[in-house]
């Protein structure tokens, strides 16, 4: 693995151009699932189909697309190298155990701050579109048996492989490197920005940020983005598959 690898010369990102790489992919993405998910439901598909295909056709192009921008211009070719830091090699059973402990964590704090989510959804976004929550799963009894198999496949690829390795590309690995200017304070400002991010979910910041700002902490610490990308993706993936497996029916 080279310096470039593991390091970033580039300056710290103003604060402006930082606020608006961690919020903006989020703000499009939403303004897309607002469009494309009413089109969908008038056509008899689940709104969290539209979340899916927006997410694979909206926010992997956007932040992928950046990166490899940013290595076209730095390097002169569709790279990640140089661009993407906190690739610090580590000790192979790190890559075991630090995932398992951000796994039991992802269910733990899930579980602590579940009720404070529900009382958000409820009171705070209550304004927001029905077809934004999924209160039961019953909802998609209605859908055909071929759209439910879509929508959990593709939940499994994009929700649980795809969208996390990008997003922990583009969070862990580009932009929380060039917020040195914040010192200790800068991973707790990076999980807080990432939570606030996901504006199709924003009722479960809490639960979020539980889990990610102990993320952030950790790639910190290690310099290495793999470790949470394994939990991410083992997190969204599993929990997908486990809340979703009964639509299969």
């Amino acid at each position: 693995m080279t310096p470039a690898q593991s390091s970033i010369a580039e300056p710290d990102l103003r604060l402006g151009h930082s606020l608006a790489l961690h919020l903006g992919p989020g703000v499009l993405t939403t303004g897309a699932y607002l469009v494309l998910a009413p089109w969908m439901m008038a056509r008899g598909y689940p709104a969290l189909l539209g979340l899916l295909l927006v997410t694979t056709m909206v926010l992997i192009p956007l932040e992928l697309g950046y990166l490899l921008y940013q290595g076209k211009r730095t390097t002169g070719t569709l790279s990640l190298q140089g661009i993407v830091g906190n690739r610090e090699p580590l000790p192979p059973r790190q890559y075991l155990v630090w995932p398992l402990v951000l796994f039991g964590w992802g269910f733990v704090s899930s579980a602590l701050a579940s009720p404070m989510d529900r009382i958000a959804g409820q009171h705070l976004f209550s304004w927001l579109p029905g077809w934004f929550f999924v209160t039961s799963l019953d909802q998609f009894a209605a859908y055909s048996h071929g759209v439910r198999v879509t929508m959990f496949v593709l939940g499994i690829i994009v929700g649980g492989l795809a969208g996390p390795i990008v997003e922990e590309l583009y969070f862990r690995g580009y932009l929380l490197p060039r917020m040195a200017r914040f010192g200790r304070s800068a991973p707790l400002l990076h999980g807080v920005l990432f939570s606030l991010y996901h504006f199709w979910t924003p009722w479960q910041n809490v639960s979020r940020m539980l889990l990610v700002v102990p993320m952030t902490y950790l790639t910190w610490w290690k310099r290495n983005i793999y470790l949470t990308m394994i939990a991410h993706c083992a997190l969204n993936a599993i929990v997908w598959a486990i809340t979703f497996a009964p639509t299969l029916r």
